[in-house]
């Protein structure tokens, strides 16, 4: 059952799919009416999963889940892999690839393989300051508070 991101607990969990790319006005608009449908028809063995998301800065899709009535299990999870292997065929996107980074540059959000994040850090070309996106977050709260911070917050801070 689909409810509003900022109405699930600081303890739901959380999924954030990083794109490659900015999403296009056209291409956030339908991807947020699909993610609703998926959403409204998620289960876990025949029981509703009360989730939500949001797409911040219109590269993100993060998905939440209220574990507080069910749980996500295998096979719902799976249908959630699915569904985001559908929209990356569907937009030519990455969305599942955890060996990229996303950065600000100013007001720009930079995506880099972590081999090219690991050099520019060597380089000095981001630095301990540089904010990061940490898509290793695993609750409302912990994105909310943790997602986007300066590298040396986040396991950003080993290449620094």
């Amino acid at each position: 059952m689909l409810v509003e991101f900022e109405a699930l607990p600081e303890h739901a969990r959380i999924w954030v799919y990083q794109c490659n790319r900015t999403f296009t006005e056209e291409e956030v608009a339908q991807i947020k009416l699909e993610t609703e449908a998926f959403l409204n028809q998620w289960t876990a063995h025949g029981a509703a999963l009360n989730a939500g998301f949001t797409m911040p800065y219109n590269r993100f899709l993060v998905i939440g889940l209220d574990q507080t009535q069910a749980s996500a299990s295998g096979c719902s999870i799976d249908a959630s892999v699915h569904f985001i292997q559908a929209l990356e065929q569907k937009y030519q996107v990455d969305l599942m690839d955890k060996m990229n980074v996303s950065y600000k540059q100013g007001e720009y959000i930079a995506y880099k393989a972590l081999k090219d994040f690991k050099k520019m850090a060597k380089d000095k070309a981001v630095s301990k300051n540089t904010v990061v996106f940490n898509n290793l977050v695993a609750t409302k709260g912990e994105f909310l508070e943790n997602w986007e911070v300066p590298a040396s917050e986040s396991w950003h801070a080993r290449f620094m």
